[in-house]
């Protein structure tokens, strides 16, 4: 009883990588939660364990693109406004908001200049990921690849995967200045 139980658990926590979503051919729009590909051309898609070994030997730059909650505009100016924290892999690059399916000039700045600073001359692969079953980490990968990004790693599970795979515990992350 106990075996399956623990099977249970450990199949709840694998993201959903559906063979049969395809690719599509643009960006992806709401929802952005639910199953993604298994693919995205122009990347090489790794999972948890490749991912974790990757951090581990300093192999590859990990960025985080899970958008920011930010104070809401209907928010009264007196009310206390605290943002709530977001955690990540250790060392990443949190260039939020920046995985929707269209972006701002802004958001596309700071992606685009996110990628290049964290890559810099190094060649160092560039990891791109968010959440498990997230569209937001395929939507900035698939800019990466678009833009010339090379090499380009799409981290489908993100730090779900991460956390269940035995991966450093996440740390409170900093947002990148817009």
């Amino acid at each position: 009883m106990m075996r399956l139980s623990m099977l249970i658990v450990a199949l709840m926590t694998v993201p959903v990588f559906a063979e049969n979503v395809p690719e599509p051919d643009t960006y992806r729009g709401e929802p952005y939660k639910g199953a993604v590909p298994a693919t995205l051309q122009g990347a090489q898609v790794i999972d948890a364990e490749r991912a974790i070994a990757l951090h581990d030997a300093r192999g590859a730059v990990f960025i985080d693109v899970l958008p920011r909650t930010t104070k809401p505009d209907n928010m009264p100016d007196d009310m206390l406004w605290r943002e709530p924290p977001h955690d990540t892999i250790p060392g990443a690059i949190w260039l939020w908001n920046t995985g929707y399916e269209q972006l701002a000039a802004a958001e596309q700045a700071r992606l685009r200049d996110g990628l290049t600073h964290a890559q810099g001359d190094t060649g160092l692969p560039l990891v791109i990921f968010c959440r498990a079953d997230c569209w937001m980490s395929w939507n900035a990968a698939r800019r990466a690849i678009e833009w010339g990004f090379d090499p380009v790693y799409w981290f489908p599970g993100g730090v779900d995967d991460w956390s269940a795979n035995g991966g450093a515990p996440l740390v409170p992350a900093e947002p990148v200045a817009p």
